[in-house]
């Protein structure tokens, strides 16, 4: 008997089998990427740079170059403090569906953006329409007045915890203004194709000009606060492409933001759809921005790390040459910047974040009152 049922279940089984189609082949995955090599702030044709004792960061009030580790301490600003008021944390969720400005995308499972063969330095990227949402997580400080004008900074890729206690203390400490922040959730994915791609990435005052249509009302509504229209009391910053978009909204927008601050942000080659008003994306900040645009009223804090990313398939993606070239045309232009060499860190390495965010916070600060 036992024999009879499983030569009849083989049966069915190859019978099955002989119907159903062929499966299709799996995507092939993407290799990868290749560990970074370790780049040395002293290396001809990078900027000159102060090194610093291990374990420092530079001082707030300093323009210029710095080289910080190998080793990175957390700032005692990064954890709660005893006797220090702790702000309250508002989150609500944004949709697609109720967005003017970005309806939503997404780069189809499996696909990566290719050369096109008939357009050099061009890609050809599978995508369609997508929907989405993202959580937006706003920081009060115990401080705030209600129906008092408020300086703030909107944050990339958020919710961002540490920038939350780290205003905490710098707040306590009267060494920044007192300030609410906005730390709002990218659309999801990444690179080109993706929503997060199309928001961070390109080069236009458009993500800037979502952020005040669509998210400031809601923050303004939903928190019970007010923000300022003084573009000296707003504030941007991220990391990776969230850092190059901190710069782009600060860049197109300069009458509503005028402080920047990036981790290994994103001056590469990553825009897309391809734009031939700058058709190298965020590369064009130190290529032909930068250098060729009269000197805009933006104070800049920018970090890069020795093992941050390098991409070898153009000459447009490697992370430290364009931040160091950030540096150089800053200086060139006579910015008020600073900008930190980290040893022995990787991408938005977030022991580098935890050693530098609160020096950081208070350089960008520097000139507004307390």
């Amino acid at each position: 008997m036992f024999r009879f049922l499983s030569v009849a279940f083989l049966t069915g089984m190859m019978m099955a089998t002989a119907q159903e189609p062929p499966a299709t082949p799996p995507r092939p995955a993407r290799p990868p990427r290749p560990a970074p090599p370790t780049r040395d702030p002293n290396t001809p044709g990078y900027v000159k740079a102060k090194e610093l004792p291990d374990g420092t960061v530079p001082p707030v009030n300093k323009n210029g170059n710095f080289i910080i580790g190998p080793t990175h301490p957390a700032a005692p600003e990064t954890t709660v403090q005893p006797g220090v008021p702790q702000g309250e944390i508002f989150e609500f969720t944004m949709s697609s569906a109720d967005s003017k400005f970005y309806p939503g995308i997404a780069r189809e499972p499996g696909t990566f953006g290719r050369p096109d063969p008939n357009k050099p330095g061009q890609l050809i990227v599978q995508s369609k329409p997508a929907p989405y949402t993202r959580k937006v997580a706003v920081y009060v400080p115990k401080q705030y007045v209600a129906g008092k004008a408020a300086p703030f900074i909107v944050g990339a890729d958020g919710p961002d915890r540490m920038l939350f206690t780290v205003l905490d203390n710098l707040i306590h400490q009267k060494r920044v203004p007192m300030m609410i922040a906005i730390s709002i959730g990218n659309g999801s994915g990444d690179a080109q194709g993706s929503q997060r791609g199309l928001e961070y990435d390109t080069m236009s005052g458009k993500y800037a000009e979502f952020v005040e249509a669509e998210v400031l009302p809601l923050v303004e509504k939903k928190c019970n606060v007010k923000l300022t229209k003084d573009p000296n009391g707003r504030a941007t910053m991220g990391g990776s492409s969230g850092g190059s978009a901190a710069l782009i909204m600060a860049w197109y927008h300069p009458e509503w933001y005028r402080r920047v601050l990036t981790y290994s942000g994103t001056y590469v080659y990553q825009q897309w759809p391809y734009n031939p008003e700058t058709p190298r994306g965020a590369w064009e900040f130190h290529a032909t921005l930068i250098p060729n645009t009269p000197r805009k009223p933006l104070r800049l804090w920018l970090e890069i790390s020795d093992r941050d990313n390098l991409g070898r398939n153009d000459d447009y993606h490697d992370w430290v040459l364009a931040n160091e070239n950030m540096a150089k045309v800053l200086a060139a232009k006579k910015y008020k910047y600073q900008f930190v060499f980290a040893r022995n860190a990787g991408h938005t390495d977030r022991a580098v974040k935890a050693q530098t965010l609160p020096a950081a916070l208070e350089y960008i600060w520097q000139g507004y009152p307390r």
